[in-house]
């Protein structure tokens, strides 16, 4: 989760880079209809924002890395239409070339596949639960070693060290079983600080880092 607050994943961003005041929103106007198309996608598919970054996830690596930020989101989004059977996989291809004066039969539009019995309990991720936080604020905690299959927004380079809790944040739907719509899951989360030394060795440059996490993700050191 890395301090994520938007779809796409930009772990600080905003914070180490403010815009200024003449800067544009989108700086090509393909990024912004990139934009819109993802947004579109979810809600045509039936998905959730943390399908979205599964599907992100799954890109392979010309898709994810040669067509840059919104291009990822452009190619997420024809990964879930596609998915979902909402477009055929050569629709987009046949659409493009008939576009630039090709002559391509565009294959029929298939039967849509949204995921079956799936309906949030409510609007956007944050719940509420009537238990209380397993861990306290200051209380020394360590990221749980473990790989689970599919989406997680438990970032490998913390896994097995330890942190210690700087904030409670409040319980929201668990990305790693929303993203595959096995139920919301929702738990507290946490923003647990480690030290630059804990993650990268002696060598390290000296700084904290403040990493939100799931309360499933942590466990006590003794």
């Amino acid at each position: 989760m890395d301090g994520v607050a938007d779809m796409g994943g930009t772990e600080g961003w905003g914070a180490a880079h403010p815009p200024q005041a003449e800067e544009l929103v989108f700086p090509e106007p393909w990024q912004g209809r990139a934009f819109a198309l993802t947004l579109l996608s979810i809600q045509l598919a039936g998905l959730n924002v943390d399908a979205f970054r599964h599907a992100i996830e799954r890109l392979d690596r010309t898709a994810y890395l040669a067509d840059g930020y919104f291009g990822r989101w452009f190619n997420s989004a024809e990964l879930m239409l596609t998915e979902s059977a909402i477009l055929a996989p050569s629709a987009i291809r046949a659409r493009a070339l008939n576009l630039s004066g090709g002559q391509v039969e565009e294959p029929p539009i298939p039967e849509p596949a949204e995921p079956s019995g799936y309906a949030p309990t409510a609007e956007g991720s944050l719940r509420t639960l009537d238990t209380a936080p397993e861990f306290a604020v200051g209380e020394q905690v360590r990221a749980k070693d473990m790989s689970p299959p599919g989406h997680t927004r438990l970032a490998g380079y913390v896994r097995g060290h330890t942190g210690v809790v700087a904030l409670i944040q409040p319980a929201s739907v668990l990305p790693d079983t929303n993203a595959h719509f096995q139920g919301e899951n929702p738990q507290y989360v946490y923003s647990v600080r480690f030290d630059s030394h804990e993650l990268w060795g002696a060598d390290a440059e000296s700084f904290a880092l403040n990493i939100e996490m799931f309360e499933s993700y942590l466990e006590r050191t003794a």
